[in-house]
């Protein structure tokens, strides 16, 4: 099986903003990916605002772009397919080049497939799997190594309520999601005592763009979602944003293995 590779692109950083090497090894630096759009792009813009230098990764060069010009200086895009994953550790090595140190990963990008049980082939299966589940595991294995020496560090992984309960015609989507949580709670077990958090947040029903082709789709199923939703209302990416910056920084120094849901109480609502 074999999938598209697109190869990171030269960090492109803007000279005048960097005094000099002493500012950027004091800088903090985080990796987003899947930080061109929706709940990537607002983990990323709630970083910047918080004088976060965050790295975006994607594979689309124009919304990359855009994000760029949206989020200023701090901000610096990497085009890359992380399906790809001989191509991740140049990727890591781009960034430790530039910076020096990794301090923050979240580990957002994903894909999903919506298809009947018994119509998903093995191929789709697989393709989810590796993009959701195999790539987190490879980048976060990648960073942790940069991390260790300082033996300081914040990982968030973004898992998604269909890890929390049963959603029809998302089988790989569910299966992968539901490991990147049991990952969560296993690499924090291990890699904390070594001064690496690791958690992960899983989001209701946000207003992205896709969510909103969806529902717009499926009058029945929005209704449904936001039935059982105690407070009624769909989430925006903000707040998954301010979600991320709280796990990724020191207001959350005792916190790790936790899976918190932001979903107006999607996770517990009838």
């Amino acid at each position: 099986m074999t999938f598209h590779v697109s190869r990171p692109l030269p960090l492109k950083y803007n000279k005048a903003t960097i005094q000099d090497k002493h500012s950027i090894m004091n800088q903090t630096v985080a990796i987003v990916t899947g930080g061109g759009s929706g709940i990537g792009l607002a983990i990323a813009e709630k970083f910047v605002q918080n004088n976060i230098t965050t790295v975006i990764v994607g594979r689309d060069q124009e919304k990359l772009h855009q994000a760029k010009q949206k989020l200023g200086d701090l901000c610096v895009p990497i085009a890359a397919d992380l399906s790809d994953l001989d191509a991740i550790p140049t990727l890591v090595k781009q960034v430790i080049t530039q910076f020096g140190h990794i301090d923050i990963l979240v580990n957002n990008a994903g894909i999903n497939m919506k298809k009947e049980f018994t119509e998903v082939t093995n191929e789709d299966f697989l393709k989810v799997i590796q993009t959701n589940l195999v790539a987190v595991f490879a980048l976060t294995r990648e960073v942790v190594k940069t991390m260790l020496p300082n033996k300081k560090g914040s990982i968030v992984n973004i898992s998604s309520m269909a890890a929390q309960y049963g959603i029809p015609k998302v089988i790989a989507y569910s299966a992968s999601k539901t490991a990147i949580e049991g990952m969560t709670r296993a690499m924090a077990t291990e890699l904390s005592p070594q001064g690496i958090r690791i958690n992960c947040i899983a989001p209701g029903f946000i207003a992205t763009d896709m969510t909103s082709k969806a529902f717009n789709a499926d009058t029945e199923r929005k209704n449904k979602a936001l039935g059982r939703t105690p407070m009624g209302v769909m989430g925006n990416p903000g707040d998954i944003g301010d979600a991320a910056l709280f796990l990724a920084t020191d207001s959350s120094r005792y916190i790790t293995g936790v899976v918190l849901p932001v979903d107006g109480g999607n996770s517990i609502g009838f």
